[in-house]
């Protein structure tokens, strides 16, 4: 739940002309638990580390980044999605921003710091500057061509 608060004048990092912004979940007992933040995986009894294996094992180009394929929340997210779909292979993706737990792991999974993570083959292959790099030297054409998309 946002809540808006109008008391601030000045700008600060919270504050933004006038408004003040707040992510914190309200106390309030009319607040429904739908409305409330929920993580999806939580007693599943799967662990967030076997769902990673997983999405690169059965997809052959797998983007761990902010936001989706088609609405990226990040430059080098967008980026990264750009240049992949200049060769028509199909796309999967989870967007980290929806659970820290997810982004955590796969951070743990890869042992890279930074996002986007793609995999491509079940191989880490680093994030947006390396796939563009790769783009550019011809490398990653050779990497994606026996990848056909299912379309």
């Amino acid at each position: 739940m946002i809540l808006f608060s109008f008391e601030c004048l000045q700008l600060t990092s919270s504050c933004y002309y006038g408004m003040k912004y707040s992510t914190k979940v309200s106390n309030d007992p009319d607040t429904h638990d739908d409305f409330k933040p929920a993580n999806k995986l939580e007693n599943s009894g799967t662990s967030l580390s076997n769902i990673i294996e997983q999405d690169v094992k059965d997809n052959p180009v797998m983007l761990y980044m902010k936001g989706v394929p088609d609405f990226p929340q990040c430059g080098f997210s967008s980026l990264a999605v750009k240049v992949l779909k200049q060769y028509d292979v199909p796309l999967s993706a989870r967007n980290i921003l929806e659970d820290p737990e997810l982004k955590n792991a796969v951070k743990a999974f890869s042992h890279w710091p930074t996002f986007p993570q793609i995999f491509i083959k079940g191989e880490f292959v680093g994030g947006s500057d390396i796939i563009l790099n790769m783009h550019q030297t011809g490398e990653l054409k050779e990497k994606l061509k026996d990848i056909v998309s299912k379309q």
